[in-house]
């Protein structure tokens, strides 16, 4: 038997207070909710600590000290209230091709589900950074589907497989690769250890913060905030120190950095978005 998850306090911290059945609307609205009230950030595995997927410590992390994680940890807890409130969830795996080079294949590093509600396949996930889904989508391809935020669709990859695909602006950009074959709770705990150990993961190099909010999307990369908004307007700037850091993390993006050595991120993290990104400060 799965652990179990106190739903009146994960509920709590995202601000759900609606019925605990499996239907389409309360799948909708607690994704929604998930994705607007934790944020997905990568500050332990930058700052050299462990990532534990075990329940009671994401529940730990992301509910009691009101922190955030990235998609292991993220959808761990998604993935378990789904459960808990009678959907059928099956655990997939992706691979990430967001911001990547179409000439080479990624790992498997990307957690999602697959939902069945009356015998229709659905694609959920709160936890992929600065394009999570905020609602969940039909599992059919060639569709496009309107999210609360962007527009998205699933293409028709090689060997049955299916790209997620955002629309920003006129283009189209390819998120993540997945097939439909159930994997096991292990193999999530090698993805875990690969992404938050291997020293040219992204998550052990850079600063990675990212949250729905009310005009649309915040995206921190390293010291460079950028704001988009529903209608696609982007303003940007840059983090002049760690005050400013501690700040914005918590905010903008509702981090408690009570257990964070703020001053440190940012002197490991500052300037790198322009040296590695291309931007201008």
């Amino acid at each position: 038997m799965p652990p179990s998850l106190d739903l009146d306090r994960y509920f709590a911290r995202i601000g759900y207070a609606g019925p605990r059945t499996p239907t389409l609307d309360v799948l909708s609205d607690v994704q929604r909710l998930h994705a607007q009230a934790i944020p997905f950030e990568n500050l332990d595995p930058l700052t050299g600590r462990r990532v534990s997927l075990e329940l009671d410590d994401v529940v730990d992390k992301l509910v009691a000290r009101r922190r955030g994680g990235y998609c292991f940890e993220q959808n761990r807890l998604f993935a378990h209230a789904l459960m808990q409130l009678g959907f059928a969830v099956t655990p997939l795996i992706a691979r990430v091709l967001w911001g990547r080079d179409p000439d080479i294949v990624p790992a498997r590093t990307h957690m999602l589900m697959r939902v069945d509600l009356d015998g229709e396949p659905w694609i959920a996930d709160a936890g992929f950074g600065a394009a999570t889904l905020t609602s969940p989508l039909r599992l059919i391809a060639g569709k496009v589907q309107q999210t609360t935020l962007e527009p998205f669709r699933l293409a028709n990859a090689p060997h049955g497989a299916f790209d997620l695909e955002v629309q920003t602006g006129d283009t189209w950009a390819k998120v993540y690769r997945f097939d439909l074959n159930r994997v096991e709770w292990i193999d999530y705990e090698v993805g875990n250890w690969y992404t938050s150990t291997y020293p040219t993961s992204l998550f052990m190099t850079d600063l990675v913060v990212t949250r729905v909010v009310p005009e649309g999307r915040a995206n921190l990369l390293d010291d460079r905030l950028t704001l988009r908004t529903k209608a696609g307007h982007v303003t940007e700037r840059w983090l002049g120190d760690a005050s400013e850091l501690a700040d914005v993390l918590r905010g903008l993006f509702g981090i408690d950095t009570g257990d964070i050595d703020v001053a440190a991120v940012f002197e490991r993290v500052k300037g790198r978005a322009a040296r590695t990104q291309g931007g201008k400060r």
